[in-house]
């Protein structure tokens, strides 16, 4: 698992591994960047469908509850295919953007 720090914010992603088992290793390592932003990038994994972004539900729920970004970046599942609840970008300069704009609406309390 590579963990790239820029700031607050931590990009993750993982060559040459299953879907689960880097889901996992995020999972384990999550202790460890639970302070900071975090953009899972998922373009190492060539087939990916909707209900396999829906796997990382759970992480991105919890993250968010303290009040931090939690964004995949895939092109190849559309935000339209998976619910609001969680933030499926297709490039990494969309997850800061969104990342940026998130952090504008809690300083605003929106």
């Amino acid at each position: 698992m590579i963990f790239d720090s820029d700031g607050s914010t931590t990009i993750v992603f993982q060559e040459k591994t299953t879907l689960s088992t880097f889901l996992n290793n995020l999972n384990e390592a999550y202790p460890k960047i639970k302070n900071e932003h975090i953009i899972v990038n998922l373009f190492s994994f060539s087939k990916l469908k909707a209900d396999d972004v829906l796997e990382f539900l759970q992480l991105s729920d919890l993250h968010k509850k303290s009040n931090k970004s939690f964004v995949l970046v895939t092109d190849k599942v559309s935000y339209d295919d998976v619910p609001d609840k969680i933030c499926v970008v297709p490039t990494i300069q969309e997850a800061h953007d969104i990342i940026e704009m998130e952090e504008i609406e809690r300083d605003l309390e929106l």
